[in-house]
């Protein structure tokens, strides 16, 4: 694959950036994506490894090095159709996947790996704009009704397939746009929203159903989570107007913080925060957006949900931004001969970091303190693992200011009253409990009623839920049908 001496000939060709001070303006994407030439370079250097651990690697099981070898051959449309075979939305991935592909590639091991992400960016991209994505309608109906609840990336995955396999599906979202955290989580500058309006044109085409607004169940009272929804549903409802039922809603409930001083004003949930970016930039009014220009802005969580808040406050104009990490800091460099073909523990530092963030490790947050009602700075102190559990070092005690705080530790569950609407089984982490076995694969307690996604395994990757989602739609049309010709 590739050229037979390219990965000792050429040295990795990384995707550009538009200069910071350019980028911050806007809310737009930035990255400068492969010239032919470039991306020829890129695929030249896939070594023909003989096992390529990329494939196996990619939760989708992308076939990268075949694709790899077309796009040094400069056989885009081949290469598109390779890429399409496994992956329904690679625009998404290209995007806003972190590669475990690369951190398997073989090449990795003791050089730098082949860029398969800036690849599967350039494919899709003119694929796009070649006109070569089109509706795959079904030649024959099968009269069979799906719900799919949750228009994530595992939603929509699931509700495409299952639409190409002839079945009438409706794809219900809560939120005014479909997108789950696509579209109110991931910003702007990371995805612009049009890539998902047009998948969305493309699944109407193929016979899915869309309605948004539409809550099936209630959230719990009180709760945060975003929702826009203008109709309820039962999940009884849903039951009885369909032949099968697939909850796809994700991972919601936010992990909090819950020290003294967490009621003041300005200490907020990153979902909070976010997602009223993301709707001012499609156009909409909203009255009291959180805003962060001027203001000391603390971001405690040191994941991706963190760095998209850093970038989002930077943007805004914040006076200053500190980003904490509970845990010590990685190494800069990763031990290959231990981690290969696995994802590694190294540091990492995002586009977002680059532009403008002070970044705190091994810290903790004791208490939110504030001037009345609002929030004006936080107490910390370093900890250290020690004696098999995280502990206090004892003297570093200090006070940040802090004008606004956003708590960005990742999700815990699902919102539990949906699964409970339905009454399907939970895990010991409160999930969906769904198997993921080859026959009943997803399938719940509840008859006709499957899950998946990030309500089934808890919070992960944009490519598990596009994975999920293809699997669970065969299993959906397997449970239908008696057996599934779609990929699994």
């Amino acid at each position: 694959m590739g050229k037979v001496t390219g990965f000792p000939e050429f040295d990795r060709v990384e995707e550009g950036y538009k200069p910071v001070p350019e980028r911050l303006k806007h809310y737009k994407e930035f990255v400068v994506g492969l010239s032919d030439a470039e991306a020829k370079v890129r695929g030249a250097r896939c070594m023909d490894c003989g096992i390529p651990f990329c494939n196996s690697g990619c939760p989708v099981n992308n076939i990268i090095p075949d694709f790899n070898d077309l796009v040094y051959r400069q056989d885009w449309k081949n290469a598109f159709t390779v890429l399409d075979s496994t992956n329904n939305f690679p625009e998404f991935t290209g995007r806003i996947c972190p590669a475990p592909c690369e951190a398997a590639c073989t090449l990795n091991f003791n050089d730098v790996a082949v860029g398969i992400k800036s690849i599967e960016h350039a494919i899709i991209d003119r694929a796009w704009q070649n006109g070569w994505v089109e509706p795959r309608v079904p030649r024959i109906k099968t009269g069979k009704k799906v719900a799919v609840v949750g228009s994530g990336p595992a939603g929509m995955a699931a509700a495409q397939q299952l639409a190409r396999a002839g079945h009438d599906v409706t794809l219900f979202e809560k939120n005014d746009r479909v997108g789950g955290l696509l579209r109110y989580g991931i910003p702007d500058f990371k995805m612009e929203k049009h890539h998902i309006d047009r998948r969305v044109e493309q699944m109407k085409a193929e016979g899915v159903t869309v309605r948004t607004g539409v809550m099936i169940g209630e959230l719990p009272k009180g709760s945060k989570i975003t929702n826009w929804a203008k109709e309820t549903i039962s999940p009884k409802q849903l039951q009885e107007d369909f032949d099968a039922v697939l909850l796809t809603g994700g991972a919601e409930q936010s992990r909090d913080l819950p020290v003294p001083g967490r009621e003041l004003d300005g200490v907020h949930f990153a979902m909070e925060f976010l997602p009223q970016q993301n709707k001012v930039n499609a156009g909409d009014k909203l009255k009291g957006q959180i805003r962060a220009e001027g203001k000391h802005v603390i971001v405690i969580g040191g994941g991706d949900t963190g760095s998209d808040c850093v970038g989002t406050s930077n943007r805004h104009g914040a006076a200053s931004v500190v980003q904490f990490e509970l845990m010590p800091q990685p190494p800069e460099e990763e031990n290959k001969p231990l981690t290969w073909p696995y994802w590694p523990y190294k540091l990492r530092t995002s586009s977002s970091h680059e532009e403008g963030c002070e970044r705190e490790f091994a810290i903790a947050t004791k208490e939110f303190i504030g001037d009345g009602k609002k929030v004006t700075g936080l107490k910390t102190v370093r900890v250290e693992f020690k004696d098999g559990k995280m502990q206090e070092v004892p003297g570093t005690e200090q006070t940040l200011k802090a004008d606004l705080v956003l708590l960005a530790m990742g999700f815990v569950s699902p919102v539990n009253t949906i699964l409970e609407g339905f009454g399907v089984e939970k895990d010991a982490r409160g999930n969906a409990k769904a198997t993921t076995e080859f026959h009943d694969g997803y399938v719940t307690n509840v008859p006709k009623v499957f899950a998946a996604g990030d309500m089934r395994r808890g919070q992960s990757l944009v490519v598990w839920a596009i994975r999920e989602g293809r699997q669970a739609a065969r299993s959906v049309d397997e449970f239908l049908m008696g057996f599934s010709d779609l990929p699994r």
